[in-house]
């Protein structure tokens, strides 16, 4: 009886492991967004994989999913916890594989101006947006994850989208403006 513990303990961490391997990247670029730091956000990662871990007889079904809960619901956390202790944010650094620009010092800022943007934005409308957006989620896990209902997810993404597009518009028309006519 013990061999057989021991072995399924050893499935499980692999499996475990395997699941680590494959979604960490994508939990981490979700936490970039939604949190202030590099790393508040690793330390988010963490967090919810320690959490997953804990849990893994029920996560094992549907890890992604069940993954992506929890990173909300750490972030979440976070986020209480800075209202009530404020700091100043940092920067976040990581530009990802999938921006198409010139240079590194482009890619970072087009990523500080959208993250600086995202968190403009009302709680519901920037975590749907991460979730479909970033992390690739369908409506439906979307609204599973984020405990609310499928309109929500639509009805936030779209609202949160054109929010998104006018205020990255008028940051990027004020640069115009102060390029072409510097103070």
């Amino acid at each position: 009886e013990r061999c057989v513990r021991r072995a399924r303990g050893a499935d499980r961490e692999a499996e475990f492991t395997e699941f680590v391997t494959g979604a960490s990247t994508m939990l981490l670029r979700a936490a970039l967004v939604l949190l202030s730091s590099r790393e508040e956000a690793e330390d988010a990662l963490q967090l919810t994989l320690l959490r997953t871990f804990r849990r893994w007889d029920r996560a094992r079904e549907a890890p992604e999913a069940y993954s992506r809960t929890v990173l909300v619901n750490v972030c979440r956390e976070r986020w209480r916890h800075a209202k009530r202790h404020p700091e100043v944010p940092g920067v976040i650094d990581d530009a990802g594989p999938h921006a198409v620009v010139t240079s590194f010092a482009e890619a970072a800022e087009r990523r500080h101006v959208l993250v600086r943007m995202l968190r403009r934005l009302p709680d519901v409308q920037r975590e749907v947006l991460v979730f479909r957006y970033l992390l690739d989620a369908s409506v439906a896990d979307t609204a599973q994850a984020l405990g609310i209902a499928e309109g929500t997810v639509k009805s936030a993404a779209s609202r949160g989208l054109d929010q998104l597009r006018m205020l990255l518009s008028a940051e990027y028309e004020d640069k115009r403006v102060r390029r072409v006519h510097p103070r």
